[in-house]
């Protein structure tokens, strides 16, 4: 495929982004007040060289712009709404409090269009996040309204680079049109997935790092569908933190699995100048390369990969594990079932948890929680997938620990999703400690969308 001057340009200015570590800490001098000032409206996003894309950008952009934000730090953002349809933000994977969760209706009520909402909070936790919408999600993620949100440590971390990769798998044809984001025969399945992958907007791109120098690089994957099996053939790579949640001593990166929603963190030492190698999605696609540049360190190459940087743990609570109360949730397939009459018209249920599948609400329904624990507490879930495939189950408002699964083993760390495979149970710990309404769902927005959500209030 030929490729235009347009995105030439585009592509040798993403690439330089892409590895230059920098960024800022405050608004436009326009917006006092404000640490970032963001917007939702259709744009036209360059994703293949014949015709431009018809999306909905963070500030008319994508990639979105990657906020910033400082550990233990407040952190204010202004939103503005300039869709045709009502929004919100939601800051996945974010401890913060339940009025800034951006869940319509369960925790703010929607934005309409020409509106704004200022989000305003202190992160507790330092790692790799993102923000998305969550009103119509197949179509306001679908279309393009995703973004990275990194929060850093309070001390500076030994990496030379500090690189954020945001994988979408868009659903376009040929000519670069938006097609079909979601289809009842694979929402009752896989999912409906996307024909052309990206990584920051742009099509296997080539990364530059410094040869000889540590890298730190952060895989966030903010598909609808797709769970990508991630792993560098030829590098020594170590998994540093998972879904912003340090891991307690790295480990080597061989084969990772990571769901919709889902984020991990690796660190590396570049190879020597000129030497290029690849991140892959199994076994036969590359999604991006790595090329070795010149270095004022090139000559240290044969830097000690066994002292591999360990991140500093977030602080989040310990759960007792011993006396935890225990929940069961069950994800089970529905689309045997006999259609109902709002099936007939085009609203499909085929997913249930606990035998409810999620049936949506308003400002004068909410639906019953899934369940209601106690501030303070420590709770386990056990979660079973009776089901054939993959459901990365994720919880607001809360970090939780993986303590055990019936088809892998488990060296328990602390997350906020878990990769729930075909016919497998696990289980997870976590102190229930920040009140409110917390949605619990699958991350995969078919599944999403077609009953797989509900969620757990915190009293």
């Amino acid at each position: 495929m030929s490729i235009s001057r347009r995105q030439f340009i585009k592509s040798t200015m993403a690439s330089t982004l892409m590895s230059h570590f920098s960024f800022r800490l405050w608004a436009d001098d326009t917006s006092p007040g404000y640490d970032y000032v963001l917007t939702a409206e259709p744009t036209e996003v360059d994703l293949i060289a014949e015709a431009p894309t018809a999306a909905w950008g963070f500030n008319g952009q994508f990639p979105a712009p990657v906020l910033h934000a400082q550990q233990g730090q407040p952190i204010r953002i202004k939103f503005i709404n300039k869709l045709n349809e009502p929004t919100t933000i939601h800051w996945h994977g974010l401890r913060i409090p339940i009025a800034m969760d951006g869940v319509p209706f369960l925790s703010q009520p929607p934005i309409p269009p020409g509106d704004s909402f200022i989000y305003e909070f202190t992160p507790p936790d330092a790692g790799t996040f993102w923000y998305h919408p969550h009103m119509n999600s197949t179509e306001q993620l679908g279309r393009g309204l995703v973004g990275a949100f990194i929060v850093h440590e309070r001390q500076a971390q030994p990496f030379a680079e500090d690189i954020t990769c945001l994988l979408k798998n868009w659903h376009i044809d040929k000519k670069g049109q938006i097609k079909r984001l979601s289809i009842p025969r694979y929402a009752a399945r896989m999912g409906t997935p996307g024909r052309w992958p990206t990584i920051n907007g742009l099509h296997q791109p080539v990364l530059k790092v410094p040869a000889g120098e540590w890298v730190r690089l952060r895989l966030l994957n903010a598909d609808n569908t797709l769970t990508y099996r991630l792993h560098i053939p030829n590098a020594q790579a170590h998994i540093l933190a998972i879904d912003g949640c340090p891991l307690t001593t790295p480990r080597p990166l061989t084969e990772h699995a990571m769901g919709p929603g889902m984020r991990i963190d690796l660190g590396f030492i570049a190879p020597s100048k000129g030497s290029t190698w690849a991140v892959w999605h199994g076994e036969h696609y590359p999604l991006l390369s790595l090329e070795s540049i010149v270095s004022t360190k090139d000559q240290q190459i044969q830097a000690d990969q066994s002292n591999v940087p360990s991140l500093p743990m977030n602080p989040i609570p310990q759960p007792d594990v011993e006396n935890a109360e225990k929940i069961s949730f069950v994800f089970e397939w529905a689309g045997a079932l006999t259609p109902t009459a709002q099936q007939k018209k085009g609203k499909h249920t085929f997913w249930m948890i606990n035998k409810r599948a999620w049936e949506g609400m308003s400002a004068d329904n909410i639906p019953a929680p899934l369940a209601t624990l106690k501030r303070g507490k420590s709770y386990i879930f056990i979660l079973k997938n009776i089901t054939q495939y993959h459901h990365p189950i994720h919880l607001h408002g809360h970090s939780f620990t993986v303590l055990k699964s019936d088809k892998r083993k488990i060296i328990p760390y602390q997350t906020d999703t878990v990769l729930l495979g075909k016919n497998e149970s696990a289980q997870i710990a976590f102190v229930a400690d920040n009140p409110g309404r917390w949605m619990f769902h699958c991350h995969v927005i078919d599944h999403m969308k077609t009953g797989l959500m509900g969620y757990i209030t915190v009293t």
